[in-house]
């Protein structure tokens, strides 16, 4: 069943526990992951990012969730990812996105406050969810995502942005990366505790492909309720399809695709069982 993303993330953060969302490009992504929800049984954000519109248009995306969410026994929310359009952002929404992430984060303070309040009012009115994302997240290694500065949270910001436009979850920026780490990870755990301390919406954590365990999990423990993971995806999958071609070449494209949908479910269900914080 297709919900909104506050129905997703309701008790994620005060049950210490968060919910994956993961990137999905295609057909076979897209029914990668919701198997994955379905057989792990839990609620699942499938998140179609604004720069993969040229791979599969948003209504076709959200015409392929929409049909195998409805045999799904799980709550499913179908996310728009890092877009900075309002118009593609309406576009989505009356594709019937669930959820849509503003990105404004590259925009002086008052404009990306501004802008995400527009969001909110149009996406509430369409029974979807909001997240905005304040600070910016550096671009790793084998990312698809465009080259961004690494400019921290600031909580007092985090405050305002969140009591001005009614939000439904916030993305931080506290030293984590869009893709792999190029060298050793050094996540800000203390900036996001301040965040939390003073901001009591879902946090959201981008860049999840890569972090290790113990960083994450102290980050779920302080406020993080949705991680986004999309790099690892794609990582796993290709090179699962590459050694499916290379040990057979003339392996028909059909049975390809079913190697892709294999290969994607691992991934997810191993961030969806980590991500659970037992």
């Amino acid at each position: 069943m297709m919900v909104p993303l506050q129905k997703v993330l309701e008790g994620a953060r005060a049950g210490c526990y968060a919910i994956g969302s993961f990137n999905v490009y295609n057909s076979e992504t897209i029914r990668g992951v919701i198997e994955s929800g379905v057989d792990m049984n839990l609620p699942t954000i499938v998140a179609f990012g604004a720069g993969y519109i040229p791979n599969m248009r948003l209504k076709d995306a959200a015409a392929l969730v929409r049909s195998q969410a409805a045999d799904a026994p799980i709550d499913i929310a179908l996310h728009l990812d890092h877009c900075k359009s309002l118009d593609i952002i309406r576009e989505a929404l009356d594709a019937g996105f669930t959820s849509v992430m503003y990105d404004g984060s590259a925009l002086p303070f008052a404009e990306n406050l501004a802008n995400a309040a527009k969001v909110v009012s149009m996406a509430h009115a369409a029974g979807a969810g909001v997240e905005a994302e304040l600070g910016g997240i550096a671009k790793g290694t084998h990312s698809n995502e465009e080259d961004g500065s690494e400019i921290y949270t600031s909580p007092d910001e985090a405050v305002e942005l969140v009591r001005e436009t009614g939000i439904d979850a916030l993305a931080v920026s506290i030293g984590t990366v869009h893709g792999m780490y190029a060298g050793e990870p050094r996540v800000d755990v203390g900036r996001l505790k301040k965040i939390a301390a003073v901001v009591d919406i879902p946090l959201v954590l981008h860049g999840g492909s890569g972090t290790p365990e113990a960083i994450i999990r102290d980050c779920i423990n302080n406020g993080i309720a949705k991680i986004n993971v999309n790099t690892e995806i794609s990582m796993h999958t290709v090179a699962k399809a590459r050694a499916a071609i290379e040990a057979n070449p003339k392996i028909h494209l059909s049975k390809l695709c079913l190697t892709e949908i294999e290969a994607i479910k691992e991934v997810v269900k191993k961030y969806m069982e980590f991500f659970r914080n037992r």
